[in-house]
């Protein structure tokens, strides 16, 4: 009798199979149980594909699209049929991802002999997808010396990935067949495409989206819902990516190790200096209607420092701009309402005094004295303070908080007495074409440092909260980014190379004991593939200094 391994899934129930039943057999049987597609599995902390045939039992996960993990390795693995239509569609064509857009991902084709990207040629690569799905091909893993697969890119004229692979540190790298097509992709991938039923392909000048579920709808696709300022927000830094001649991850690498990382430094912090500054130019140019500045965004997207810069701008053009938080209209802790899990939901709007912050707020703009409050922390309370508060008119208030684009913040102000600032960190630098960088990640990278610095929080820590965060996000924020009458970006071209000395020690220490070992280790892959660039550049007044320490308004 063969040797059986015993799994414990996390509900509690003991399932054993006999050594050398692989992932994709154990999850077949429990598939019955999910609502959608089991795409990958943890494994005693380790994240693995379903092809993996273990060597011993222990604690087991299987990963579906209501997972973040999962929805990763189903997006990448229809990435990949996706490049193997397009080029059987349009031989010799160029597909370059570049960035989330409406639940999807946005990406150009570059067509042969320059011709424009047309909706029928769109439809006829969906098409192809379609019957490759349908006919549930294999996507086959292979191990190969980095120098044998540098040649064949190469050969195949993909540059972008010689850029990448040529600082590459191991040996050996995966590269994934399906057909006649071979892509090195970033990550796990399906078993086969058959897993990859549910996606669309949707033709948006001048490229296409990408769209597949979600975590919060992993059964189905999400609703369309157009982002065409966060679209525009995107184009524009792609066009401050042609500036500094930094095209993906390789690109930037090569400015490093060349000793130009300064010059690439002065130009992007100069390149936010010049935005921050035409935003309060506008402000300033409507000084007469405009009395309350909102800013909000995702977590570490650095909006203290950048209320601080605008603050310095409104000044230069005669403004005199006053700062109120938020947190000072919290109501008191014991009726703050709770959310679906029992516990106290302080990122609720409805955690906030809003007929005290609305009816506070008109006073002032109306040039009324009032009695503020000071929200205390360790009892819960908010208390107010003795000398009371008034404004002139060439002072702006400055408002930062999560609900700042929700209308239902400032019911009682006249929208024509508002301008919203959408804040995030929206990377449109790429590993190479094919693999993109998520936003999520530049912000968990950024919030691991400065949590260390400055908060005293592990990466375990940040970790584990994060997925809280993103709830937050995704029901307090993102549904009103397009309210916002500016966008910011806040990434810079080249943090994540000064980022990487910081994170890197962190996330090492995070062992396997711990089921946050499969994140740092996914985000420590990530951050191998650039080279380091030392902070000491780094302007002091720079967004990123909100991070690595050193800011010149702490």
């Amino acid at each position: 009798m063969s040797k059986q391994l015993e799994y414990t899934l996390p509900d509690g129930t003991k399932c054993a199979y006999p050594a050398g039943t692989s992932l994709r057999q154990i999850a077949a049987d429990f598939q019955p149980r999910y609502t959608s597609p089991i795409v990958a599995a943890i494994l005693n902390n380790q994240f693995l594909d379903l092809l993996h045939i273990p060597q011993s039992g222990g604690a087991l996960r299987l990963i579906d699209l209501s997972d973040r993990d999962g929805i990763r390795v189903y997006s990448r693995s229809l990435s990949l049929v996706l490049f193997r239509a397009a080029y059987e569609v349009l031989p010799g064509c160029k597909v370059r991802i570049e960035h989330s857009l409406s639940k999807g991902i946005y990406g150009e084709i570059e067509c042969p002999n320059n011709q424009p990207l047309t909706e029928k040629e769109v439809r006829l690569i969906a098409e192809r997808m379609r019957e490759i799905i349908d006919a549930d091909e294999p996507i086959i893993k292979e191990t190969v010396h980095l120098e044998k697969a540098i040649r064949f890119f190469e050969q195949e004229k993909r540059l972008d990935k010689v850029r990448l692979l040529k600082y590459k540190e191991k040996p050996e790298l995966h590269i994934y067949r399906c057909g006649n097509y071979t892509d090195y992709l970033y990550g796990y991938m399906t078993p086969s495409t058959g897993y990859l039923k549910q996606f669309e392909l949707k033709y948006y000048f001048p490229g296409f989206i990408l769209r597949f579920p979600s975590v919060e709808s992993p059964a189905a696709i999400p609703k369309f819902v157009e982002q065409r300022k966060l679209f525009r927000v995107f184009f524009e830094f792609e066009k401050w990516g042609r500036i500094l001649e930094v095209a993906d991850v390789g690109a930037l690498n090569e400015q490093i190790v060349s000793g130009k990382g300064g010059d690439l430094i002065r130009i992007a912090e100069a390149l936010h200096e010049k935005k921050i500054a035409q935003i309060a130019d506008q402000i300033s140019a409507d000084r007469d209607r405009i009395r309350i500045i909102l800013i909000a965004g995702p977590s570490s997207s650095g909006k203290t420092t950048f209320a601080q810069r605008l603050a310095v701008q409104l000044r230069v053009n005669g403004l005199r701009p006053i700062s109120i938080s938020i947190d000072d209209y919290f109501i008191d802790r014991d009726r703050t309402p709770l959310g679906p899990d029992g516990l106290p939901d302080f990122e609720c709007l409805e955690a906030i005094d809003l007929e005290l912050f609305n009816e506070q707020i008109t006073a002032l703009i109306q040039g009324l004295p009032v009695i503020m409050p000071r929200y205390d922390f360790q009892k819960g309370k908010r208390e107010f303070r003795s000398e009371p508060m008034r404004i002139t008119e060439d002072q702006p208030i400055i408002i930062e908080g999560i609900h700042g684009l929700n209308d239902r913040l400032t019911s009682e102000i006249p929208k024509d007495n508002k301008f919203k600032i959408y804040i995030s960190a929206l990377t449109q630098l790429n590993i190479d074409d094919h693999n993109r960088i998520p936003t999520t990640d530049n912000r968990i990278i950024r919030r691991i440092v400065r949590d260390h610095q400055f908060r005293g929080h592990d990466a375990i820590a940040t970790i584990g909260w994060w997925p809280m965060v993103r709830r937050g996000e995704e029901n307090y924020i993102f549904p009103f980014q397009e309210e916002a009458d500016v966008m910011f970006n806040s990434a810079l071209i080249y943090e994540l190379a000064v980022l990487k000395t910081y994170a890197e020690p962190l996330l090492a220490g995070i062992t396997p004991d711990y089921p946050e070992h499969t994140e740092a280790k996914r985000l420590l892959k990530f951050l191998s593939y650039f080279k380091p660039l030392a902070d000491d550049e780094v302007p002091l007044n720079s967004i990123l200094r909100e991070f690595v320490g050193s800011s010149c308004f702490r």
